[in-house]
């Protein structure tokens, strides 16, 4: 049975006369981007991929930890107790994502990027190379007790404490999503859809007053039978999901995620299987959905709700099947 999701706020924004779909897309940050949006027919929008293209670059430039020359690489490598004057999309970014880790818990940490590499999932010593051996404890401990950077918000400047590896792998996705809707709003096209790894944002209507229907994503395990679908009318909203099936590595019979526990310094080891976040802002989306995730459906669920955010739990059951659970934000938005 297909269940429909619709958002509380409906702009009555209608699309150009006569409008058509336009369709772009490329690559940036290691993943396929593509943006559909609704233009008049005699706009040729000979300009908009490259504009695209330029806002992804920008990121890249400025967050990538997989670039050892961009902003975020050179932070990673500055001396300890330092100061470093920061780009304001980055400084930005990285004021978020500490929010959110303030919020959660730590259960998202954008200064645990030491042991996301400890664990094979950053741009060197991969978990799919031939020599690659977990950490031990010691060298988890020892990232655990780094000291995390520290923010001066009227300098918009960072600290380095020493050995403090970022990653905003799980917020500057969503970002940049945000950021090509920004983009695409300032060059006049507000009836758009997004796409960057999978993170979506949707704007406006379709040329024939339809919203831009995306289906949540499913868990990716072959035969086991699965909820029913969900479909979202992504209008004036975006969505994120984090799995357990996208990057793991199994090791004696266990699946180790590529999402972390910053708290204990290792894959997370609870029951669910994907964390679905609606919000109004992909990078909000992206940042909560690794956080519920590594905090487990029944504390992320109390979390969703004391944050009043539209999340969808799917935890794996011992027989192969999977179980649902929403927050009442989500649910609210079901027609039914």
């Amino acid at each position: 049975m297909r269940r429909v999701l619709l958002p509380h706020v409906v702009s009555e924004d209608a699309p150009p006369a006569g409008g058509v779909i336009r369709d772009f897309a490329g690559h940036s940050m290691g993943t396929s981007w593509s943006v559909r949006l609704v233009s008049a027919p005699d706009d040729a929008c000979a300009h908009v991929r490259q504009g695209l293209q330029q806002q992804l670059d920008a990121v890249v430039a400025e967050m990538s930890h997989w670039e050892s020359d961009s902003d975020l690489g050179r932070f990673n490598r500055a001396a300890a107790g330092s100061w470093q004057q920061l780009p304001p999309a980055f400084f930005d970014v990285l004021s978020f994502a500490l929010d959110v880790a303030r919020e959660s818990g730590r259960a998202y940490d954008p200064c645990a990027g030491a042991l996301v590499n400890l664990w094979g999932f950053g741009p060197h010593g991969r978990f799919g190379q031939p020599d690659f051996v977990p950490p031990s404890d010691a060298r988890i401990g020892a990232a655990l007790a780094l000291q995390p950077a520290l923010l001066d918000r009227e300098g918009r400047r960072a600290w380095q404490p020493g050995g403090v590896q970022l990653d905003l792998s799980a917020v500057a996705k969503g970002y940049s999503v945000d950021r090509l809707a920004y983009f695409l709003m300032s060059q006049g096209y507000a009836h758009c859809l997004v796409e960057v790894g999978g993170e979506l944002r949707g704007a406006g209507v379709k040329p024939d007053g339809q919203p831009w229907w995306v289906a949540l994503e499913q868990v990716g395990d072959a035969g086991a039978r699965q909820p029913d679908e969900l479909v979202l009318a992504l209008h004036g909203l975006s969505v994120a999901t984090s799995g357990d099936y996208r990057r793991y590595f199994e090791l004696d019979g266990r699946r180790h995620s590529h999402t972390i526990d910053p708290r204990n310094g290792r894959p997370i080891a609870n029951d669910l299987a994907s964390v679905t976040v609606v919000h109004p802002q992909c990078m909000a989306a992206d940042a909560w959905s690794t956080a519920l995730t590594v905090l487990g459906c029944e504390h992320g669920l109390r979390l969703a709700e004391r944050q009043g955010l539209a999340v969808r739990f799917v935890a794996r059951q011992p027989d192969g099947g999977f179980t649902e659970h929403m927050s009442t934000h989500l649910r609210s938005m079901l027609d039914e």
